[in-house]
């Protein structure tokens, strides 16, 4: 009855999971093209400029709590209390350090506007801590479709006010908006939605019994942080605001296309994980089963959408982001695998080695630093590409690790994978050679697609794939209900 219990709320989470991000990234597709034909690249660089300081400060404030809360099956009331006092409190500190700040930001940047835009653009900070206690609950419990609701109103609500806003001359002030209003509608309803509700009774004692776990991810998150956006400040300092925004629209594409899977996976695969974790070899079976179900989504849909980026970005934004295509592919190829990375540290965290997380990612970390100082020289395009190979390193880095906890090895892992990149390669080469000679742009982007998804079904379908079968079994269970 466990056994059944788990397959169904996975099987309902991956549902939810995906309903929630597949509309949310269609949406977000509509928005985001809209607002990128009436937007420039100038705005999307005034942005991307801020996301170092949101990121390492949203880091601190969650500080890894967070991850304690989802991994301690008997957490209690005092435990999320004292958790969402101290992200609130600290939040508020924060943001009170930031907001002093920002006229040495835009110092720094030499751009004088960015002081009154940081200053309301930190806001989401403050408002995303309100809801972080309640998102956590709501994770642990896997209750995805109510965060699915909620996600996607938020997303309604948020982005339709950009939209009003960028339509009557607001430029960069509509993406603010949409990011601070964003968080505020998430965590007003994700605050109402879940059952617990905080109490003025604080009592910090609890976090003492997590601090050891979550110091090392506090520390982690930092520094991944600081990673993650180290572009945006380099090219902040170093290139025009322009190439800031050029390399944040093709990420930006890449980012969505890329959430739509992990966003459908994360939502289970820890809490998941975590229920199973005392039986090594049924964890290494749930985890290799994520694995292939990735496998069989991502490949073809990621890696796609590289397949036909410069029909998709001339279609949908304009020829004016153009340039921002090889960024999309590049981030394409590596977010294609990304879900690897995320699948083992989810496991790592199951087993409580926060220090594990810890010196993989400081350990990637430095290489990446290292790796785009060194190429700083070579231009843009060659760091992009050498910082992302450095990622695919951390995977391999990731996978030592989980091999130690659990015995699982990296030829099982290609085992898994290795037949549905194949299959999605062979079908993008057929639907190459048959659209090569198709002239118009529009009927090249839809062929590409058509012919490349229908070869893809029809190879799992006559190769009796088990992940596909059950997939389609499950999907047509849900309909029919």
């Amino acid at each position: 009855m466990a056994e059944t219990n788990l397959k169904q709320k996975t099987s309902q989470g991956l549902l939810w999971g995906g309903i929630n991000n597949g509309t949310q990234q269609l949406l977000q597709l509509a928005y985001g093209i809209y607002l990128a034909r009436i937007l420039n690249d100038t705005d999307y660089g005034m942005i991307g400029m801020l996301a170092i300081f949101t990121g390492v400060a949203s880091s601190i404030v969650n500080c890894g709590f967070s991850t304690a809360l989802i991994n301690k099956k008997d957490a209690t009331h005092k435990d999320y209390n004292a958790v969402f006092w101290f992200f609130i409190f600290v939040a508020a500190a924060l943001y009170a350090i930031l907001f002093f700040c920002a006229p040495l930001i835009a110092r720094f940047y030499n751009q004088p506007a960015l002081t009154n835009l940081s200053r309301f653009f930190f806001l989401s900070l403050f408002f995303g801590a309100m809801g972080a206690v309640s998102r956590t609950i709501l994770f642990k419990k896997l209750m995805v479709k109510q965060h699915a609701i909620i996600s996607l109103v938020s997303l309604i609500i948020s982005s339709s006010v950009a939209l009003i806003l960028a339509s009557n001359g607001y430029a960069y002030w509509a993406i603010a908006v949409q990011t601070v209003l964003w968080d505020i509608v998430v965590s007003t309803l994700m605050f109402v939605i879940t059952p617990w509700k905080p109490s003025l009774k604080i009592d910090f004692s609890s976090l003492m019994d997590m601090l050891p776990f979550t110091i090392k991810i506090f520390f982690t998150s930092i520094f991944i942080n600081i990673n993650n956006n180290v572009f945006s400040v380099i090219f902040g300092k170093f290139y025009s605001v322009e190439q800031v925004g050029i390399y944040t629209q093709g990420q930006k594409w890449a980012s969505m296309g890329n959430q739509f899977i992990a966003g459908m996976t994360n939502s289970v695969a820890q809490p998941i994980l975590v229920h199973v974790n005392e039986v090594k070899e049924r964890q290494v079976s749930v985890l290799r089963k994520l694995i292939r179900f990735n496998a069989l989504l991502s490949f073809p849909l990621i890696l796609g959408l590289a397949f036909v980026g410069k029909e998709f970005i001339v279609i949908t934004v304009g020829e004016k982001w153009l340039s921002s295509v090889p960024y999309l592919q590049l981030f394409c190829i590596w977010g294609a695998f990304s879900f690897l990375s995320a699948l083992y540290t989810n496991l790592i965290f199951t087993h409580g080695k926060s220090n594990v997380y810890m010196y993989g990612s400081i350990v990637t970390g430095v290489l990446q630093l290292l790796v785009v100082f060194g190429m700083y020289p070579f231009g843009i395009f060659p760091m992009v590409i050498a910082y992302l190979t450095v990622n695919f390193v951390g995977v391999l880095i990731w996978q030592y690790f989980v091999h130690k906890l659990v015995g699982l090895r990296f030829l099982a892992v290609l085992k898994d994978i290795v037949p549905y990149l194949s299959v999605t390669l062979c079908c993008f080469a057929v639907a190459w050679f048959l659209t090569r000679n198709i002239a118009n742009l529009y009927w090249l982007f839809t062929a590409k697609i058509v012919i490349s998804g229908l070869l893809y079904l029809l190879i799992l379908k006559l190769t009796d794939s088990v992940m596909f079968k059950e997939s389609m079994e499950f999907l047509m269970k849900s309909t029919k209900k």
